[in-house]
């Protein structure tokens, strides 16, 4: 399955070897890890900072596309050509559309699962809680229209995992990179589980649990990244699995319904994750058609040059 999603698209334009080979990797990953964790210390013991607040977050989020930034300019000297800044609103606007609207359809997938399963959730009246008492039908078109806004701020993460890293973890094997910076980015967040941002009541199982789903979120960000070409869409995809996905599952799932945050994940998983075999499934047919057209032309070729003998 991975293997389909994660296949490079050649007609963006991206997803290249590494121009820096290991330095660079290393630099960034030295740089990003170091700056991030040791400001998380900071803010949590020294400063007092709460890290649910999204204003004590910006350093944390904007470490890698910073690490990515020096690593371009002064490690590997190889520039920004090539990295993904460019919209491509005109050929992108699918993956666009697909990055704003998936996280809403994922969040309505997961409390449509737990509700064939039993679990007792509220419904949409219950989100006038936390939109102050606006009805659903307000707050959420309002929440969808945030998204492209806060889109910059997601920049600072995706402009160093997906469109920096990625691309340089294992070159030409493209199912290892993006498990591998799935990984890495979900160890990344890893001391965010000891600072009170998230608490899980079995840290181990927690971290496996939030692993999982920073690897299907990857294989999506990283299918949008090479079929669209442009770190612009990836990030109002990550702004809507956290400001859509993660907040309406979040309060109707786990405040509301009173599920715990390991079943929470694994419900906002579940439909990630069958997107994922949805994409792969599509993928694996087109490469099969191809392959079909490709044998037929051939042995086209091979009927119409005269006095050849067929094997």
């Amino acid at each position: 399955m991975a293997s389909q999603i994660a296949a490079v698209d050649t007609t963006t334009g991206v997803g290249g070897g590494d121009p820096g080979g290991r330095k660079g990797v290393v630099a960034f990953l030295v740089i990003c890890f170091t700056g991030s964790w040791l400001y998380i210390y900071a803010a949590h013991s020294l400063w007092g900072l709460s890290l649910v607040n999204p204003l004590a977050q910006l350093p944390f989020g904007f470490m890698p596309a910073l690490a990515a930034v020096v690593v371009r300019r002064w490690v590997t000297r190889e520039g920004f050509a090539g990295a993904g800044l460019r919209p491509r609103f005109r050929s992108a606007w699918p993956y666009y559309l697909a990055a704003w609207l998936g996280p809403l359809v994922f969040a309505a997938m997961a409390v449509g699962l737990a509700w064939a399963l039993e679990w007792r959730v509220p419904g949409p009246a219950a989100l006038a809680d936390l939109a102050g008492g606006l009805s659903a039908w307000v707050f959420v078109p309002l929440l969808m229209a945030a998204v492209p806004l806060l889109t910059p701020v997601y920049w600072g993460e995706e402009f160093g995992w997906t469109a920096f890293l990625r691309q340089r973890l294992f070159p030409g094997r493209p199912v290892r990179a993006t498990m591998a910076t799935g990984l890495i980015w979900a160890v990344w967040h890893y001391p965010l589980a000891f600072t009170g941002y998230i608490e899980f009541s079995c840290v181990p199982l927690g971290l496996a649990v939030w692993t999982v789903s920073f690897l299907f979120q990857e294989m999506l960000l990283g299918w949008l990244y090479d079929r669209s070409g442009s770190v612009w869409v990836v990030s109002l995809a990550h702004g809507g699995n956290n400001m859509v996905l993660s907040l309406l599952t979040g309060f109707l799932l786990g405040e509301r319904a009173g599920l715990g945050v390991n079943t929470v994940a694994l419900l906002m998983t579940a439909p990630m994750a069958l997107a994922c075999a949805v994409i792969a499934v599509g993928a694996r047919r087109r490469g099969k058609s191809l392959a079909r057209r490709r044998a037929a032309v051939r042995a086209s070729d091979d009927t119409s040059v005269p006095g050849k003998v067929r094997s």
